[in-house]
Parts: structure tokens; sequence; C-alpha cells
């Protein structure tokens, strides 16, 4: 679990510093950038400080006390290099470093009753009071100085799955984003809501712009956000997938348009643009893989519930579904250039042919040959030929017309893509072994 400084400006790596395991939590550079705080995981559950310059360790210690909870956060002081703070479930605590003996010395910040987990947490300028966003719902007040909770709040009308990120704006109220997506304007002195925006799931990061006039919000459905404090109203700026992107496809004879897939859905973008020109959701499913119809017609998908659909491209309506395609899952998926077949593979590791008619569908034929799931097809642009990789370490080349295989290769891989060079002539693939063939 490196912590990797980056040279913004020349887009290189300044230093990489090992010593956490397995995870890191948090960093958090000191006001004049002189020292770097890095906190790790659950299974590390250390504090160390760096020297930036130097790229070494100036001292470590166990972020918790024994017997309390995991430390989730850091927050150095905005006027003091030798002050962080650090808090996470039933553990709120202020460091101050001691160069000279090379130590960290921590001191609790007195809670009285109350017991909560801290998710963030937010310095304000002066280093007057420490602001703790909770997974309760609620914000607690800290004085810096003393190490005292002054005040929490909302009492009464907490917030819906934790508050994930807090902002304290030059007036001292505060900007609060919450796991439930509703970005809040709080008052600061009894925590009671201003005026709030609901966005599309929980708030993860707020940042304010140059001027300051300007907020830009990320969310966990990966989106980006902008939002001016004249009217509090969100606008969307730039949109992605929240989990990994399985398959990219391109539409036959143009280049300004991709279709990319990922689980739940679908999403087709403009070259250049990062606002998505449609999505088609399908809850609860993943998208294995697409492909355009060179029609233009039609996107066809495979999916893990084991069914075939095809989508028109521009309405993103349903135009066809093919039940029970492949037992454990449709895993990869093709069209011929006549736009009459598609070629699919399984999770079963069998590739099947399907005949589209205008009426509905039929299957051709079943080639059984591989041993695992079939990771991707690529059909020869004479519709004679395709070729299927699979996670069994093996492609194969089959003929569409007798339905047999002419070519099997092996490598000690699990290839996970196969396309044909432009001549198709040659085959290139790529698999786990970080080698392309």
């Amino acid at each position: 679990a490196p912590v990797i400084i980056w040279n913004y400006a020349e887009r290189t790596i300044h230093a990489q510093l090992l010593l956490h395991k397995a995870k890191v939590e948090a960093v958090a550079f000191s006001p004049s950038d002189k020292y770097l705080v890095s906190l790790g995981g659950r299974d590390d559950g250390s504090i160390i400080v760096w020297n930036v310059e130097t790229k070494q360790a100036i001292c470590g210690s166990p972020a918790s006390a024994y017997g309390a909870g995991h430390c989730l956060t850091v927050e150095y002081s905005n006027t003091n290099d030798n002050i962080f703070a650090s808090a996470g479930n039933g553990t709120l605590r202020v460091w101050e470093l001691d160069l000279a003996n090379r130590k960290i010395w921590p001191t609790e910040c007195r809670t009285g009753k109350l017991n909560r987990t801290v998710k963030c947490i937010e310095i304000s300028e002066a280093d007057q009071f420490m602001f703790c966003g909770t997974t309760s719902g609620d914000i607690m007040k800290i004085n810096m100085k003393m190490r005292l909770l002054i005040s929490n709040g909302p009492v009464k009308e907490k917030y819906n799955q934790g508050v994930s990120v807090v902002k304290v704006l030059e007036s001292g109220d505060l900007l609060v984003g919450s796991g439930s997506g509703t970005l809040a304007l709080c008052s600061k002195n009894d925590f009671k809501t201003l005026r709030q925006v609901q966005l599309e799931k929980g708030v993860t990061s707020i940042v304010f712009s140059e001027e300051g006039k300007q907020l830009f919000i990320g969310t966990e459905a990966a989106q980006m956000y902008g939002l001016s404090f004249e009217d509090f109203q969100a606008e969307l700026i730039s949109t992605s997938h929240r989990s990994g992107v399985k398959d990219i496809a391109i539409p036959f004879a143009t280049s300004e348009l991709f279709a990319t897939c990922s689980e739940e859905d679908i999403r087709l973008w403009l070259v250049g643009n990062p606002k998505e020109l449609l999505r088609i959701t399908v809850p609860n499913l993943t998208c294995n893989s697409l492909d355009f119809m060179i029609d233009g017609h039609s996107i066809i998908s495979a999916w893990s519930d084991g069914k075939i659909r095809v989508f028109g491209p521009e309405s993103g309506k349903l135009m066809l579904i093919i039940n029970n395609a492949h037992t454990m899952g449709v895993t990869a998926i093709a069209g011929t250039r006549d736009c009459k077949r598609i070629v699919s593979g399984g999770g079963e590791g069998q590739v099947r042919v399907w005949e589209l008619l205008p009426y509905g569908h039929r299957l051709l034929e079943i080639m059984k040959e591989h041993k695992a799931d079939v990771s991707c097809v690529k059909i020869k642009s004479d519709d004679k030929e395709c070729v299927t990789a699979s996670s069994d370490g093996v492609c194969i080349i089959w003929d569409l017309v007798r339905f047999v295989s002419l070519q099997r290769m092996i490598a000690n891989t699990l290839f996970r893509t196969v396309c044909y060079h432009p001549d198709e002539h040659q085959i290139i693939t790529s698999g786990t072994d970080r080698k392309g063939g």
C-alpha cells in the first residue's frame, strides 16, 4: 500500500512512500506542504508523518488507543505544521508533532457521553473549531484548543446515511454532504438546514472553485456537479460508470460515437463529451458485452441473467429479448455484417449462433469446445468465420458455415479479448499475463 506524492505540474511521481500494510485510509498535507501525514487501514492501524522534501518517515504511532475502534480520517491544522487531528469509530484525537524527539503525542478529545463514528473532519480557518461529520447523521463541534465538545446537531432531523463531507464557508456556516445524496447549507449556530439540494447517490467530495463562487461536488454515482451559491441549483457536469467497464463498442463507419457497458447499465457517449447521450439501465444485472449492428438500428448486449437484449440506439427501447440464451450468463456477443445473425458466448463455455427473424429469433447451432467462460467473440468481415477467446487459455477459430472449429491457439493465460488484424490474416489477443499476442 504505497503513498504516492505526485509532481502535478510535470505529471510525474515525486516519491513512493512504503510503510503501510494492505491499505491507506487517508492522507493530509501540512499547511506549508512540509509534512504529509498518512493513515493506514484496518489491518495496519498506524499514523505516519513524512518529510515531503527528504521523502523519509519522521515518526509513527498506532492511530487509536488500545480498545478504541478503527480510525477513518486525518486532517491537518490550517496554521500549524505540528498539529493534526484523527478520528474514526469511537476515537477523536488531536496530535502534536515533536520533531526534536521524533514523536507524535495524541490528546483525546472529550465528548462526554456522546459516542460517535466520525467519517470526516473539517478544521475552521483559524484552527479555532473542528467539525466532525458522523455516521449517525449529525455534526460534532470541537474546541481545538480545549479539545472539548461544544455542541452537536442537528438534534431532530439528522442526515440520512451519515455525514460524509463537511466544508466551512467564510461566513462560518457549513456545507454538508450526506450518504443519501443531500447537499445542505447549515447554520453555524444550531446546524439547522438553510438550503439544500438532492443529488444522485452519496456525496463523496466538495471542492471550491478558485474564486470561491462555485462548488464542484462528486458523488458515489461517479457524477460531478457544479453548484453556484446564488440559486443553490446543481448542474450535472460529467458522468461515468460506478464500477468496472466491461466492454466498449464503436458503430460501423463513424468514430463520433461509442457505447460502454458496466454493472446495471449501457451508456452511449459522444467522443470528447464528458456527459452521456443515453443511458439504458437494467437494475441488479451486469452487462458483460455489447456490439452495434452494422446497420446502426440496434445495440445487442450480453447479460449476467443469461439473456441477450437488443435495444434501439436512439431511444434506448428494448426491441428483443432472447431468454435462456446461456445457462451461466451471456459473457460475449457479436453481430454479423448482414445483420441477420448473432454469435454469443456463455459462462459455461458454449458458443451459440442465433438467426434474427422478422418476428423473433431461432437458435441455429451450439458449438462446444471451450472449458471455461467465453470472454470475447469477433466475426470476420465475410461472416464465414469467427474467433472466440476464453478463460481456459484457448482461442478458437470457427467456421460459421459448417459450424466446426478450424484452428485452436493455446497460451498460459486467461484470455480476455481477441480481434482480427485489419488484413484478417492474423489475430491479436490479450489476457491476464500482461502480454499481447
